[in-house]
């Protein structure tokens, strides 16, 4: 079917005229911030604590833009007899945002929570070298993270803090019971002996 001559310049000038009765509105920023979305995805902050250097977000990022470096420690034996152990201490983690696509893999993958979304995004610079932040960089952006949502009041508990709040209660239960245990010997201790009534 051979499209009517001039349908094209009128659909456009139907769009001109729907756009040219609508308020224009303009964002006064920098002065007013944008009021931005829960999700926002703005720069990654680094929780260092949590790092084991496992690799796993160097390994998946699609942009080969986190670096990572890190040696070997010796952990003493913690018992007598024990054997030592080795663990990764790191020493550099860096972004390049410059080469950074915000896909959002690293924080995905990441198995200890070591990274999270900032909404903060004004972090322009003039110097393309400088979008680079090392891992100091990158733990004060932590500081802007925000708190996650509240959890839903009918969902279930977390496993994590189901098992921790019974080795709270085990705990207090064995505690309770050495204590009522040492009373009793205590009790027992203090009680002045008895003679039988045929010794008298």
């Amino acid at each position: 079917m051979m499209p009517i001559p001039g349908s094209g310049l009128a659909k456009g000038l139907a769009v001109t005229l729907r756009t040219m009765t609508k308020r224009s509105h303009t964002a006064q920023y920098p002065e007013v911030q944008p009021q931005l979305p829960p999700r926002s995805r703005g720069v990654i902050g680094l929780f260092e604590e949590n790092c084991t250097v496992c690799m796993l977000c160097a390994r998946e990022c699609p942009d080969w833009c986190i670096y990572i470096d890190s040696h070997k420690e010796t952990v003493p034996a913690s018992t007598p007899g024990g054997r030592e152990r080795s663990r990764n201490v790191l020493d550099r983690f860096a972004i390049d945002f410059s080469l950074c696509m915000y896909c959002g893999i690293c924080i995905e993958v990441c198995p200890f929570d070591a990274l999270f979304w900032s909404p903060e995004f004004e972090y322009a610079e003039t110097d393309i070298h400088e979008l680079t932040h090392e891992r100091d960089k990158l733990r004060e952006w932590m500081w802007t993270v925000p708190a996650p949502p509240a959890l839903d009041p009918a969902a279930e508990e977390p496993k994590e803090i189901a098992a921790a709040r019974k080795a709270v209660e085990k705990a207090e239960t064995a505690a309770a019971a050495a204590a009522a245990a040492a009373a009793a010997a205590e009790a027992a201790a203090t009680q002045p002996p008895t003679t039988p009534e045929g010794d008298a």
